[in-house]
């Protein structure tokens, strides 16, 4: 606040800090992130709560019976029937949390075994799926990248390129497997390509939208001092957009993880989204729940990792 003859009121020494934020702000986010911890522990104490209460078996009722058919697909999967018809809903409905942790810990003890092309290790799955994403992801990126900078450097390029990125852009990446597989005829790279499909769009957009926004004082001071286009990009340019770049690699990555589930289930053979649906005709719903649970937290570990990552190129200008 200005006093009458236009001078500021002074404040006292220990009312801000260095950076003229409060002195108490670290303590204040130390308090807040414990409270969302908190409630976020009680919010999941009480879903794993309706999860138990849903999931228990009626106190009476007729007793569970199993029709000829589901008899003989019991069979088939090599299943105890006495067994399985006589515990009613707590085997054959929706597992209760225990059987999911008991799931999940079985899992965890041996996640790499391989024994044929259906019975493989969870870890084995998502090590396969994991793996064609960073493929495709990496493509993306060492095509977006320079064209984005090529886009965001040259209004002309820009203008003639336009058309044809905002066709190509909402078109589904799982649209383009069918003519994936058919011209490719290798299921395998053409999940790699349907991943580098939706990784593109995003890296590239956003390169471009980085490039064109560095100041303009930047690269005047960088014309003044006759530095040369290519020094001018990696050492004015680049640095100016890496934080909006990594921005738009972090969207792609959560687009491709989201994708490569749907294109394994597809074409088949290997990976987490395979596994799924695999489980789903083996009518496992404790695996199809843990694969469920594997997949949300890799996804958050990918995101967080390039969030991280994206700390790293952001300075305070």
């Amino acid at each position: 606040m200005s006093q009458p003859g236009g001078h500021e009121r002074s404040r006292p020494p220990g009312d801000r800090g260095p950076l003229g934020r409060p002195p108490w702000g670290k303590e204040m986010n130390k308090t807040m992130n414990l409270k969302a911890g908190l409630l976020s522990a009680l919010i999941l104490l009480l879903l794993v709560g309706i999860w138990q209460l849903a999931t228990l078996p009626a106190a009476t009722g007729p007793v569970v019976t199993m029709t000829p058919e589901q008899i003989e697909y019991a069979k088939l999967l090599g299943k105890d029937v006495g067994a399985a018809a006589g515990d009613g809903a707590a085997k054959s409905g929706f597992p209760t949390p225990a059987q999911f942790g008991a799931k999940v810990l079985d899992h965890l003890a041996s996640p790499f075994y391989d024994n044929g092309p259906n019975d493989k290790g969870i870890g084995l799955q998502l090590a396969y799926s994991l793996g064609r994403v960073a493929l495709g992801f990496a493509l993306a990126a060492l095509v977006a990248i320079p064209l984005g900078f090529l886009i965001g450097m040259s209004p002309l390029i820009y203008r003639a390129l336009d058309p044809f990125i905002q066709v190509l852009k909402p078109i589904s990446p799982l649209a383009w497997m069918p003519l994936a597989l058919y011209t490719i005829k290798d299921s395998n790279i053409s999940g790699i390509f349907v991943i580098f499909i939706c990784s593109v769009w995003p890296m590239l957009i956003n390169t471009a939208f980085g490039v064109g926004s560095v100041r303009r004082e930047w690269l005047n001071v960088a014309r003044t001092l006759e530095v040369g286009p290519f020094r001018t990009a990696f050492k004015v340019i680049l640095p100016a957009a890496a934080p909006t770049i990594m921005t738009g690699m972090r969207i792609s990555v959560g687009i491709a993880w989201l994708v490569i589930v749907a294109a394994e289930m597809l074409v088949g053979g290997t990976g987490i989204g395979y596994f799924v649906w695999n489980e789903w005709n083996n009518l496992s719903i404790a695996n199809i729940v843990t694969a469920i649970l594997l997949i949300g937290l890799v996804g958050l570990a990918l995101d967080q990792g390039l969030a991280w990552a994206a700390k790293l190129v952001t300075y305070p200008e």
